[in-house]
């Protein structure tokens, strides 16, 4: 295996997945994990991750110097690349050229680590930081205009790159980073998702003994995968929950149960939206939203969940470094339903299961095609927790409830009829807090604006806008406005992410 140092990246799981994509089983730890434990893993490599910080600011996370001494092949990125020039004994500055974005590296394609690429690389920089002294017994790789790029020991398989290979604006990441695993590492290329999900069913068995497991279901690839590895770990040890919280889409809840009854898995289905819609009335905040969805999903949740049951979510790797540092010291950006305070405090009691929580979307969707679901379930666009709450903008109500559930249904049916839902990331709708002029037959009309939104995706952490032909979105906005009482505009996003970010909030 490679094992991967969390010194708090963003971008610290895409190294994993990207590893993970060349069959070299991957692994996350934090970069202050006792050397004893590091050692029983017996890694064939080590990647040292990106961060946030600065290495000379007190405090800073710093690398234990006598893993540098290991005997195994060692990859710094970005922040890992300074930790190991602070611990052998060089020196980093603030410099006073910042990179970030494309930057055009200059390499020695005669060490393995560059082997077989082009001597110039176009690569992605995100730093302000500077090696400004090589340690003892170093040498250069590759420069840029405003750094060294890269390094690596004169004779030890010590190595250090600037960039980022994991990104995917990294033209040559990929092949660095095969360098690194598989003639630098001596890896072996078997790893597959059906690995994976032995792995998984036996740890599950393992984990769970005779309790009893409480799973939350969506119907969504990841809860499906979820319930599905659950189920063959453990059977009718398993109860899946599937909460109406009122904010879902059009005729979900009936769709979902039936669902996972022609899969052998009977889901109790719980009604609850009443109580939601009324916690959420007058809410216009969309962290407010997200966490009176949360805290209620809990509050129905726990009538179900005994003092000896385990807690089982969905939770993709995404979701986690959006929320909260999972092993390292990430930067949090926005909260999500199944990181509230009541399930983090069944975290620190190991109570909660969350077999899928260092997988990306496609990974999941690899492991539920080794489990054998459809095609309908793994491609099934992702739906949030809070529903529709967070794709209407403003106050939740009953009447703009109506209005969102109708359209999105047009729109997700358009995009099925004309080939395209399969194509693209995440299609839906958003209904927003404006109204508009508009004209139906002879009268003037002041109603609701609707926006759509589509993205191509491969891990949800970076998105672009899809570029429909212009008759699907003129059909789609057409159907809208004349089959729906209440909107009268219908307008297309054409943001990615980053700047933005998928959901409207």
């Amino acid at each position: 295996m490679i094992v991967v140092l969390d010194f708090g990246s963003q971008y610290n799981q895409l190294i994993a997945r990207k590893v993970r994509q060349l069959n070299v089983y991957t692994e996350i730890v934090p970069y202050n994990i006792p050397l004893s434990e590091l050692r029983k893993k017996n890694p064939q490599g080590i990647i040292l991750s990106g961060g946030p910080a600065n290495i000379y600011a007190p405090g800073a996370p710093r690398l234990n110097k006598k893993i540098l001494e290991l005997g195994v092949p060692i990859l710094g990125i970005c922040y890992g690349m300074q930790a190991i020039t602070v611990a052998m004994g060089g020196k980093v500055a603030h410099s006073d050229r910042r990179e970030y974005g494309h930057a055009v590296l200059d390499c020695d394609t005669s060490d393995p680590l560059f082997a077989h690429l082009e001597p110039k690389q176009r690569v992605w920089m995100s730093h302000q930081d500077r090696v400004e002294a090589l340690p003892p017994d170093f040498k250069v790789l590759a420069t840029t205009e405003a750094c060294p790029a890269a390094f690596r020991h004169a004779t030890r398989p010590i190595f250090g790159v600037q960039f980022h290979p994991e990104v995917h604006h990294t033209v040559s990441g990929v092949e660095i980073l095969r360098n690194f695993a598989i003639p630098i590492c001596g890896c072996r290329t078997d790893w597959r998702m059906e690995n994976f999900v032995k792995r998984t069913v036996r740890d599950l068995r393992e984990q769970v003994g005779d309790r009893r497991v409480v799973c939350g279901v969506s119907g969504g690839v990841d809860s499906t995968v979820l319930a599905t590895l659950l189920h063959r770990a453990i059977g009718d040890q398993l109860e899946p929950v599937f909460v109406d919280n009122g904010v879902l889409r059009k005729n979900e809840a009936e769709i979902v149960r039936k669902r996972f009854e022609t899969m052998g898995i009977p889901v109790n289905l719980v009604r609850a939206g009443a109580s939601f819609l009324s916690h959420l009335k007058g809410v216009t905040n969309p962290e407010q939203k997200r966490r009176i969805v949360g805290r209620e999903f809990i509050r129905v949740f726990f009538k179900h969940l005994g003092k000896n049951d385990l807690l089982a979510q969905g939770t993709l790797y995404p979701d986690v470094i959006e929320s909260v540092s999972t092993k390292g010291p990430s930067a949090t950006i926005k909260t999500h339903h199944n990181r509230v305070k009541e399930v983090l405090r069944l975290i620190e009691q190991g109570r909660v299961i969350e077999p899928l929580r260092e997988l990306f979307k496609d990974e999941v969707r690899e492991v539920g095609k080794a489990l054998g679901l459809t095609k309908e379930i793994l491609w099934r666009h992702p739906f949030p927790g809070p529903g529709l709450a967070i794709r209407i903008l403003g106050e939740v109500t009953a009447k703009r409830l109506k209005m969102l559930r109708e359209a999105d249904a047009i729109y997700l049916e358009e995009l099925k009829n004309s080939g395209e839902y399969y194509n693209v990331w995440q299609g839906f709708s958003v209904l927003l807090p404006v109204k508009a002029v508009g004209v139906m037959g002879d009268e003037r009309t002041y109603e609701h604006v609707l926006a759509l939104r589509a993205v191509e995706s491969v891990d949800g952490m970076t998105a672009d806008w899809v570029r429909f032909p212009h008759e699907l979105l003129g059909r789609v906005s057409n159907r809208i406005i004349n089959e729906i009482r209440g909107i009268n505009r219908v307008v297309y996003d054409v943001s990615s992410k980053p700047p933005s970010t998928i959901e409207w909030e």
